[in-house]
């Protein structure tokens, strides 16, 4: 192979990577936008609740049940950024191991 097919098969190596890692980020952004307003509407029914709570007991109930919701999205938050990460992991070290960044003779 010539140095030309080698230089244009590590740049398509290379921008294929680059394909894959900014398809994942744009997957991720988006599932954290969504995260973002479930977390808005979570705190804008909770309000909700509240203005409309006639007792102490009541409005701590309401609370509860919103807090009880925001530590199970916080273990989901957790999870998906584990799993967000792991994939951007495994594709740069697949192009690792590919080889397009190692040096070739």
């Amino acid at each position: 192979m010539s140095v030309f097919g080698l230089g244009r098969e590590r740049t398509q190596a290379m921008l294929s990577t680059q394909r894959e890692l900014l398809e994942a980020y744009e997957q991720a952004s988006h599932a954290w936008l969504s995260r973002v307003k479930s977390e808005a509407e979570l705190w804008s029914e909770l309000a909700t609740k509240l203005t409309g709570t006639r007792s102490v007991p009541e409005a701590m109930q309401a609370y509860q049940d919103a807090v009880s919701r925001r530590m199970q999205m916080a273990a989901e938050d957790a999870r998906r950024l584990s799993e967000d990460s792991g994939k951007i992991m495994q594709k740069i070290n697949r192009s690792l191991a590919d080889g397009w960044l190692a040096k070739r003779t």
